[in-house]
């Protein structure tokens, strides 16, 4: 029976250190390139939570311009349905005021014309 069997040979002994030295380096190569692609989908995740937060806080900040907006608004209406009524008092006090000073105006001519009765025929 032959024997199929052949003891490695020097050199390939030295070649398969140097396949399984290739292999490791490739294999450090395949971890070093993972740890950066890992890094690098930390600093994505990073930057998108920022900017996540980035937008929560804008949309807060037009939560809060859009309230102090309707706010403003009702103070302006408040404030004009207020004029508005105020000027109906003005216009009403000086109605009132218009027509005392008629009252006024009557009892004058009505006193010059009691006095004129009550003057004699000077002529």
């Amino acid at each position: 029976m032959p024997n199929d069997h052949n003891p490695p040979s020097p050199g390939s002994a030295e070649e398969h250190r140097d396949s399984a030295e290739n292999a490791r380096n490739e294999a450090e190569h395949f971890r070093r390139t993972a740890e950066e692609a890992r890094e690098v989908r930390d600093h994505h995740r990073e930057a998108l939570e920022m900017i996540r937060q980035e937008r929560e806080k804008l949309r807060e900040t037009g939560e809060t311009a859009r309230v102090a907006g309707e706010e403003a608004r009702a103070a302006a209406d408040e404030a004009r349905y207020a004029t508005v009524e105020a000027v109906r008092a003005a216009a009403a006090a000086l109605q009132s005021n218009l027509e005392q000073m008629k009252a006024v105006e009557e009892m004058r001519r009505t006193l010059r014309d009691i006095q004129d009765v009550r003057k004699p025929d000077r002529n």
